[in-house]
């Protein structure tokens, strides 16, 4: 199983990006689905989440980007996406999109590679 993470790069304050998370497998395998990020000499923390093991797509969203930050899931494509508007300095971070298979994949926890977004000026 392989996580590909793409879309990260430098906006101005108040832009937009839009974060790709390509499973190598259906994301229906998959209980959840989500963003972490982690800004220098910090830990890594959850950003969103999303479940795909069914189409209800329930998701989670840190209170500091809601309303900002919105998660969703492709099952044609087997990828998740992060959108990002309104976009501020403090959102700079390493962003690591992670996985949560489900009983076909011993309940494993998979990560793809960071993708960096930096908000500046």
């Amino acid at each position: 199983v392989q996580l590909q993470a793409s879309g990260g790069g430098l906006v101005q304050p108040g832009g937009s990006l839009r974060l790709s998370c390509a499973a190598s497998v259906s994301i229906w395998t998959f209980n959840v689905m989500g963003w972490y990020r982690q800004a220098p000499g910090k830990q890594r923390d959850l950003v969103a989440r999303i479940s795909t093991f069914t189409s209800t797509h329930n998701t989670d969203i840190i209170d500091s980007v809601k309303g900002r930050f919105t998660v969703s899931a492709d099952h044609f494509e087997n990828t998740v996406y992060l959108q990002m508007d309104s976009l501020k300095p403090e959102d700079t971070a390493v962003y690591y999109c992670y996985a949560e298979g489900g009983q076909g994949l011993g309940y494993k926890t998979y990560w793809g590679h960071g993708t960096l977004v930096t908000v500046s000026s």
